[in-house]
């Protein structure tokens, strides 16, 4: 076990470069499992959730070699799911992205339950019911899914929610049913439209990704290729957060500022300002962030929701973000009852907040927070309580850090090299 001791109050600068995103190269590294021949990923995140699931991969009869610091190539022609590390399945909740290429290689086979964070109920049913219409069923037992192939077909899906993963795992089976099979309700992250450009690569044919209505025309195989995973712009979003409240000058490199269009609103909300550049972004120092009210006068509100709404994995950072701005905002997560939990660490150190009920805490900033003893609950409460101890006097220890490497490629690195004091320790 390891943990951070964070010093913090210290004025950040210089660069950082920006990994790449973890949501896409998930289920990249499935999408290999569909094709015989070889497959090259490149500008992979080299975190703790992808590492399982190349391990994940290679259990399974797949050869992955790294070709260079972040490229792989991945070869599946002897593929076996009986072979399949269950102890990694279990920490891995894009373990179950799996389940479409094996249906496309296997007529029957089991998965023991995913993993994940812990931060509310997740279910796979909008995953189960999608599959049921392609012909697949999936039953219970032993705390095992059971997947049989009944039938191969195409189908008109409306999805039971905007369930990334589950829009995924369509996506992928869909490629090789006969016929075509249309989407609605999808997902239409910038992840999901990674993967539509890479299936599409392999010679898939899928149109509508970057919507919530996908045609996906079945072919009768796939073939190998070269994908390049896009710039992770939730840990881009986080050092935009961090530059803000530390009062820092940063510059941060390799993203792709489209994919925050979306979180412009929520940054203006507190008074962050950025400036976007062609593959970076930069943000100035010494901002004075006040929290704007509503039109009408009333408190502002940050709420979430599928994309293109403000994505759950900011909210933590942003409720951090609030504890250093003048004025008092409104956070309404709506689709997640455990993602709020968090918030006790913060006042510890000294926040303001009213946690009102699972879903909604009210904050009231600006305040000074105070180092203090912590634990990373998920991957995301993880990074905001990293935040909030570069910006805290004294001196922070937070324990479970390997919730945090999960989600983050080299963080401790990074930091230290815009000038943060973290350490890394062994328990």
């Amino acid at each position: 076990m390891e943990k951070f001791v964070i010093r913090g109050g210290k004025q950040l600068g210089g660069s950082v470069d920006v990994s790449g995103n973890k949501n896409e190269a998930l289920p990249a590294l499935a999408a290999a499992l569909l094709t015989d021949e070889t497959v090259i990923l490149r500008n992979v995140p080299l975190n703790g959730d992808v590492l399982n699931l190349i391990e994940l991969l290679s259990s399974s009869g797949a050869i992955v070699d790294r070709i260079d610091a972040n490229d792989f190539s991945i070869c599946a022609r002897g593929l076996d799911y009986r072979d399949l590390d269950e102890s990694r399945f279990h920490r891995l909740r894009a373990a179950i992205l799996l389940a479409a290429p094996f249906i496309t290689r296997f007529s029957e086979f089991v998965l023991p339950p995913p993993g994940g964070d812990v931060i509310g109920r997740r279910r796979l049913d909008a995953h189960f019911s999608a599959f049921g219409h392609l012909g697949i069923s999936v039953s219970e037992k032993d705390r095992k899914y059971h997947f049989r192939r009944d039938y191969w077909r195409s189908s008109d899906i409306f999805m039971e929610e905007k369930s990334v993963t589950a829009t995924e795992n369509i996506m992928m089976a869909a490629a090789l049913a006969p016929g075509t099979t249309s989407l609605a309700n999808c997902a239409c992250e910038p992840h999901v439209v990674g993967l539509g450009r890479m299936l599409n690569s392999m010679g898939a044919s899928i149109r509508g990704t970057g919507t919530h209505r996908m045609w996906v025309d079945g072919v009768e195989s796939l073939h190998g290729t070269e994908h390049f995973i896009s710039p992770d712009y939730l840990e881009a979003c986080g050092y935009i957060v961090l530059a803000a409240i530390t009062g820092s000058e940063l510059t941060i490199r390799n993203v792709n500022p489209d994919d925050l269009k979306v979180t412009l609103s929520a940054f203006r909300k507190v008074g962050i300002r950025f400036e976007p550049g062609e593959n970076e972004i930069f943000v100035p120092a010494g901002q004075d962030l006040v929290i704007g009210e509503d039109f009408s006068g009333d408190v502002a509100k940050i709420d979430d929701g599928p994309w293109p709404a403000f994505p759950s994995d900011l909210m933590s950072l942003m409720i951090v973000a609030a504890t250093q701005a003048k004025g008092t905002l409104l956070f309404f997560e709506k689709m997640y009852d455990g993602r709020m939990f968090f918030i006790d660490y913060l006042i510890s150190m000294g926040a303001k907040i009213v946690l009102c009920d699972p879903h909604r805490a009210l904050v009231v900033g600006p305040s000074r927070l105070y180092g203090t003893r912590l634990r990373s609950p998920d991957i995301r409460a993880g990074m905001a309580l990293i935040l909030a101890s570069l910006c805290a006097e004294g001196e922070s220890t937070i324990y479970n850090v390997e919730q945090i490497d999960r989600g983050y490629e080299r963080l401790q690195g990074k930091l230290k090299g815009i000038g943060a004091d973290i350490r890394r320790i062994e328990e």
